[in-house]
């Protein structure tokens, strides 16, 4: 400790010791909730199933059409749902982060919501 300051005085803070921060009576703004409305993440989760789902019928269609053996076109139609599902997820997720920074612009304070 440095000489002459008694351990109970704090020097930074100029209300001495007893008062915690020199603006008391300021309060700071609640944070805003972080996650996106359910409603929107259930829309992208029907969205992803959706979308493997499509994708899954697309790479059946095209190796039936192609004249390939019934376990190469369910080998494909596998391929084709995750691929599906894996393209629309992150589109979903993409689109969810930005739903997220568009309502983080916004000042805490102010009321149109």
């Amino acid at each position: 400790m440095a000489e002459g300051i008694e351990p109970d005085e704090d020097p930074a803070s100029p209300g001495g010791p007893d008062q915690l921060t020199p603006f008391s009576g300021l309060a700071a703004p609640s944070p805003l909730d972080t996650e996106p409305p359910a409603a929107a993440r259930w829309l992208a989760f029907s969205g992803i199933i959706i979308g493997g789902i499509l994708g899954g019928m697309i790479g059946f269609g095209t190796a039936d059409l192609l004249g390939a053996p019934e376990w190469l076109s369910a080998l494909s139609a596998v391929a084709f749902a995750i691929g599906g599902a894996a393209g629309v997820g992150i589109v979903a997720q993409l689109t969810l982060r930005a739903m997220n920074e568009w309502r983080a612009v916004q000042h805490p304070e102010d009321q149109r919501r």
